[in-house]
């Protein structure tokens, strides 16, 4: 491996499996550091294309997303770094699909628990093809002021916290991915900071090892000292070793073998890694650290002595000339995201929608505060929710019960009808359901189905001035206005309306007060003197009824009436009941495999 840097300010990195919060850390950590370009070129998301929108500073940008690695990589093909944030059962097929890109030069593997015998066909791969492997199992790498891996060093306080922002003079290199942010700050308060630092993986079989990188920073000139993080069990420690003895590292190598505290257990211990258990004495934190100590390093005698040796070690450098130190510079500062301002209490934002009726922000669903389950245990009826999401209230049983009868009752009338006559022509040319139903739905108005609201308006607003049925039956008839809930092109005085009667027969036995449906019968009885047709139908039974179930129940003021009648409540019965029929004449013709529907000529008048 060898060679020297591997990461810069004009790095470009593909990102496999689209994760928001490691990338759009990658993009500030960008800004921060003043790159000009934002060093994630594009997002692979098998099967998906597009964008996914993010922020680099406070401009919004738009990230390619594509389908697949080479799309992606042609797409790109400046973009050499490939961070695979796939699950570990995925992550080795599509690393190696990365590797095997040209353009590809650095991946890194995310993932813990990739499977070793494809960890090592990886690791071959790499080796042969002079391509750099970093984990599986790491959370990646930084090259300070210049490029990071999705989630390496953390938050970006902790970035500045500990000068990631701009590059130091210590390259370093660990196992661990959570000891290394505790070691970027370590090395931020006793050196001039970091320039590079690689967690290479807490798996048995890391894709470079320790040594690798170490023998890559002593190739860059602007690396004056190296800190290693090792830790007990394996030999890749031991690779160093051999490193040191022969000569190939000539910069400082200040280091640490951690797990020292497994000679207290009586049976051997697993750590946190796969690889953090002692196999033997050689793989020992206490072998390691006297093999390194022996080579040349500058090993302390704890963890706690760690700093100081750093310190030292680089206070030295600095004496010798070798190292001047970096002059500090102030980072630009994130623009803070509106959601994390407003969960702080630093800003207000008005909100966009206003939600009365419904709440889904806790363990479940409430509508108008009753709980979901609550819904279920207690065998709540469609009427009931209806009730709720329409009313914001619980009504009494009566009540559901008369909305769940008004939506059986209005569920169909037949495939004459316009809005199932629209539906069926719309089905039989092979249009979904949604435009199947749609097309029915339009039809309703004020000479279909439409006609509850008025009926209800113009039926409470005659009898609460209390007007007799003559003087509101001929008044609207001055103002040329039909009255509405009266009239059917079939039913008669002798072939009543069935559905009309059930209503009426319903309400007698259960509500409380029935007045303005005996103001309605009152009006049928005066209408029909005058044409045998003018009986009340069932948009003049349910709004008058539905007065009656309003005023009777006690639960609604005036105004409120007055508003559910303005609003279009009543309407909405027949809406949300004629959807059932219109769905079933739908499904019915694709059922039964109906073709185009063409009108027949002898069914149409032409004329000039």
């Amino acid at each position: 491996m060898a060679t020297g840097q591997i990461f810069s300010r004009n790095t470009q990195a593909l990102f496999y499996n689209y994760k928001q919060l490691p990338i759009q850390r990658m993009l500030d950590f960008d800004f921060l550091c003043g790159r000009e370009t934002p060093s994630v070129a594009g997002i692979i998301n098998p099967g998906s294309e597009g964008f996914q929108k993010l922020f680099f500073g406070q401009e919004e940008i738009a990230i390619p997303v594509h389908s697949s690695i080479e799309a992606a990589c042609s797409a790109h093909p400046t973009a050499d770094v490939f961070i695979n944030f796939a699950s570990f059962r995925s992550a080795a097929a599509s690393s190696m699909a990365a590797l095997k890109q040209p353009t590809v030069r650095v991946v890194a593997i995310i993932a813990e628990g990739v499977p070793e015998l494809d960890t090592k066909q990886l690791i071959a791969y790499a080796r042969t093809n002079n391509k750099v492997l970093i984990g599986p199992a790491t959370v990646g790498g930084i090259q300070a002021g210049a490029f990071k891996i999705g989630d390496t060093a953390g938050t970006i306080d902790n970035i500045i916290q500990c000068k990631l922002y701009r590059p130091g003079s210590v390259g370093f290199v660990s196992k661990s991915g959570g000891m290394s942010n505790e070691l970027y700050n370590t090395i931020a308060r006793v050196t001039d900071g970091i320039y590079e630092g690689i967690a290479i993986g807490g798996d048995v079989f890391p894709g470079s090892t320790l040594s690798d990188h170490v023998l890559r920073f002593n190739n860059i000139p602007q690396v004056k000292m190296m800190v290693v993080l090792g830790e007990l069990g394996g030999r890749d420690e031991y690779s160093l070793v051999e490193a040191l003895k022969e000569g190939k590292v000539h910069k400082p190598v200040v280091a640490w073998v951690s797990g020292t505290c497994a000679t207290l257990f009586k049976s051997e211990v697993q750590f946190g890694h796969a690889g953090a258990k002692s196999g033997g004495e050689l793989e020992s934190a206490q072998a390691k650290n006297q093999a390194l100590w022996e080579a040349g390093a500058i090993v302390p005698t704890s963890y706690e002595a760690f700093e100081s040796a750093i310190k030292e070690t680089f206070q030295k450098l600095v004496e010798e000339g070798k190292i001047t130190p970096v002059t500090e510079v102030v980072p630009p500062a994130i623009p803070e995201d509106l959601s994390s301002a407003i969960k702080s209490g630093k800003v207000r934002a008005p909100t966009h929608i206003i939600s009365t009726i419904s709440d889904d922000r806790g363990d479940e669903p409430c509508y108008a505060g009753v709980p979901m389950s609550t819904i279920v245990e207690r065998g709540f009826s469609v009427g009931d929710v209806i009730s709720l999401l329409w009313f914001k209230r619980s009504l009494p049983r009566y009540c559901t019960q008369f909305i769940e009868i008004c939506v059986m009752l209005c569920a169909d009338h037949g495939p004459c009808v316009s809005g199932a006559h629209n539906t069926i022509v719309t089905a039989r040319a092979g249009k979904d359901l949604v435009s199947s139903l749609v097309s029915g739905l339009l039809t309703i108005g004020p000479r279909f189905g439409g006609a509850i609201d008025d009926a209800a308006r113009y039926f409470k607003d005659a009898h609460d001035r209390g007007l007799t049925p003559y003087e509101f039956v001929e008044g609207m008839k001055k103002k040329g206005i039909r009255v509405p809930g009266i009239g059917h092109r079939i039913k008669s005085r002798d072939n009543r309306d069935k559905r009309v009667q059930l209503l009426q027969q319903y309400a007698h036995t259960h509500f409380p007060s029935v007045k303005y449906m005996d103001y309605a019968v009152q009006v049928e009885n005066y209408t029909l003197s005058k044409a045998n047709n003018l009986l009340l139908n069932v948009d003049g039974a349910i709004g008058s009824l539905f007065l009656d179930l309003l005023s009777g129940s006690g639960m609604f003021t005036k105004q409120e009436i007055d508003e559910i009648v303005e609003i279009g409540y009543l309407n909405g019965l027949f809406v949300l009941a004629r959807s059932i029929g219109l769905i079933g004449h739908t499904f019915d013709q694709k059922r039964l495999k109906q073709p185009l529907y063409r009108h027949p000529w002898e069914d149409v008048l032409y004329t000039k």
